[in-house]
Formats: C-alpha cells, sequence, structure tokens
C-alpha cells in the first residue's frame, strides 16, 4: 500500500532547440579535435542567437579543424535550411573566437597534484585542471537505465524530429520541446515506483497558419505520441487519459511560427573538456566528456530569461599550440586557423 505520493516532471528539447543546437556546435568541434588528436584539449563554447553563431573556448591540439565548416554544417543536418525559418545555414554568421589553454590550467593536467607531491599511484598520476561535482544514479524504472519521466519525454523529441525529417508532418520546424510528468507512490519501506503518467505537454515550431486544436494535436498524438506511448509506456497511461485534453497539452500559447535562434538567444557552455580521467578510474563510469553533453535533460517548471550583450575586437588573438610552447623560443599561429572577431 502507497504510503504517499508525488509527481516529477522531466523535459527534454529537440535538435533544432537553441540550447541543443548550441550543444551539438561545440560537441561537433570537440569530435573534429578528438578525432584527429586524442591528445587533444577542448573546452567549447557557443553563443547562438538570431542570424549569428559565436564559437570561443581554449582549445589546445596539433591539427587544423575548419570550426566555420562544422557549424554550417551541423546547422544544416539539424533544418535550419531556409530563412523563412528565422536562420539558414548559408546565410549565418559565424564568429569564431579561440583561444590556447591556460598555461596554469595546463600543468595541473600534465602533471596532477598527487604526482607533483611524490605519489606514485598509477591511478593518481593523471591529472585534471579543473574541478566538477557530479551525481547521478542508475534506476530500473525503464530499460535504459534512466528515471522514466525524462525517458519519455525524450524519445517524443526524438520521434518529433523524425516524423518532421521524414515529410510525415511537413508543416513542422525545427525547434520543440516534451514535457513529462510522471506519479511516484513510496510504500512503508520507502521504496518508490513510478504508477501512471499524469502529463504530457509537446511545444512545437510550425508553419504559419496552422491550426492547434484541428490539425496540429491530432497529428501529434497519432505520429508522434501514440507510437512512443503504445511501444514502451503502454502500462503508464490509457488510451482514454491519453487524449484527454487535460492530459496532453500542445503549444499552450496557441502559436509557435518564431522559434530556434529567432525566438531564444542562448548561450550554451557545454562543459565538455577532453581528459583522460574525467572521473575515478576506481569507478565503471564513462569519462566526462563522452557523456556530458551528449544528452541534455532539465528538470524544471519555467526557462529563465537569459540576456547577453556581446562585444567585437578587431585585433586577432594569437595562440600558442601546445607544440609551440614546450618550447620558449618558438612561436606558432593557432592549429585551428586565425581567429578574427568578425563575422563570415
Amino acid at each position: 500500500m502507497a504510503k504517499r505520493s508525488f509527481s516529477f516532471t522531466s523535459e527534454s528539447v529537440t535538435e533544432g532547440h537553441p540550447d541543443k543546437i548550441a550543444d551539438q556546435i561545440s560537441d561537433s568541434v570537440l569530435d573534429a579535435v578528438i578525432g584527429g588528436d586524442p591528445n587533444g584539449r577542448v573546452a567549447c563554447e557557443t553563443l547562438i542567437t538570431t542570424g549569428l553563431v559565436v564559437v570561443a573556448g581554449e582549445i589546445t591540439t596539433d591539427i587544423y579543424v575548419d570550426v566555420r565548416s562544422l557549424v554550417r554544417e551541423r546547422i544544416s543536418e539539424i533544418g535550419y535550411t531556409r530563412a523563412t525559418y528565422g536562420f539558414d545555414a548559408e546565410t549565418c554568421g559565424v564568429m569564431v573566437a579561440i583561444d590556447g589553454q591556460s598555461p596554469d590550467i595546463a600543468q595541473g593536467v600534465d602533471q596532477s597534484y598527487e604526482a607533483q607531491h611524490g605519489d606514485t599511484d598509477p591511478l593518481d598520476l593523471l591529472g585534471a585542471g579543473d574541478q566538477g561535482m557530479m551525481y547521478g544514479y542508475a534506476t530500473r524504472e525503464t530499460e535504459e537505465l534512466m528515471p522514466l519521466p525524462i525517458m519519455v519525454a525524450h524519445k517524443l523529441t526524438k520521434r518529433l524530429s523524425e516524423v518532421r525529417k521524414a515529410n510525415v508532418l511537413p508543416y513542422l520546424r525545427p525547434d520543440g520541446k516534451a514535457q513529462v510528468t510522471v506519479r511516484y507512490e513510496i510504500d512503508e519501506r520507502g521504496r518508490q515506483r513510478p504508477v501512471e503518467i499524469e502529463r504530457i505537454l509537446i511545444s512545437t515550431q510550425h508553419r504559419d497558419g496552422i491550426d492547434v486544436e484541428s490539425l496540429l494535436r491530432p497529428d501529434l498524438l497519432e505520429h508522434v505520441v501514440e507510437p512512443i506511448v503504445h511501444s514502451d509506456f503502454r502500462a503508464f497511461i490509457d488510451d482514454e487519459r491519453l487524449s484527454a485534453k487535460d492530459v496532453f497539452f500542445v503549444n499552450p500559447t496557441g502559436k509557435f511560427v518564431i522559434g530556434g535562434p529567432m525566438g531564444k538567444t542562448h548561450p550554451k557552455w557545454t562543459a565538455r573538456r577532453r581528459t583522460r580521467r574525467a572521473t575515478s578510474p576506481r569507478t565503471s563510469s564513462p569519462p566526462a566528456w563522452q557523456t556530458a553533453a551528449s544528452c541534455r535533460s532539465r528538470m524544471r517548471s519555467a526557462s529563465p530569461v537569459r540576456s547577453l550583450s556581446t562585444s567585437t575586437a578587431s585585433e586577432p588573438r594569437p595562440f600558442r599550440s601546445r607544440r609551440s610552447r614546450r618550447s620558449s623560443a618558438s612561436t606558432s599561429t593557432c592549429a585551428l586557423g586565425p581567429f578574427f572577431a568578425t563575422s563570415t
């Protein structure tokens, strides 16, 4: 018998949401560096707004990466290929401002604190240039060992992108998100389990002139929600409840035409620094650079208002690669190319 219950809401965003675009751009830079230079170090940050992408951070590598091309390719793959969408991969400006890693931080990566103080334990010899506090847990609620609310939300947003790209619902646009609320019960022994999906909300960008109640909501129910719920989560909600207006919500504001970077400026720090040991080698956790930005989930009730003032500089910023720092007599330009604060 349940002693008490509570509701928990999780949110997932589509690949065309500004948060996720920024994630994917920074990830693309990281993947390109690590793919050509396994010892590269990447701290990449992306800001995205109407018609503009800014990629900044600190990178140490011996290879060349065409950051601007990576940005445009990723945006095109997401689906922003027309100016009418409010953002276009071919015409948006791309600013790159990348410098080398601080030598003060680098020395902590090159030689760990323990090694600097005489420790010879092989597990303690690899250093880190920064500290991070992380927590998490595995749960039997889903096959993925993730909590039920976020997995339902993830699968809904993935399906939303799939039906858009397959032209099943050709009037959809790339931006969107899903929120899922699940009711949990806790028994006398303190064990909790999910018992019911209480609410599903989908907000998705769409072509102008689309009626939410007569077209968008029925289409999303048929092509997005029902395939996911019936396939994996039928035990948590029945068909009658699923179609109820107080259970399944679509675009509560009534209209979602202006979206993506045009609708929301987003400075996104992806926190994906490349180190050989981002977590303790005594655990089975994968390195943070493999997982930190691969799946962005947020458990929140509202989005904070973000604003950012930017300025541009007219002078190039010098960069010293890892190789050049080995000798104080040698100099080198950035392996990623010249970085001017100008758009292309």
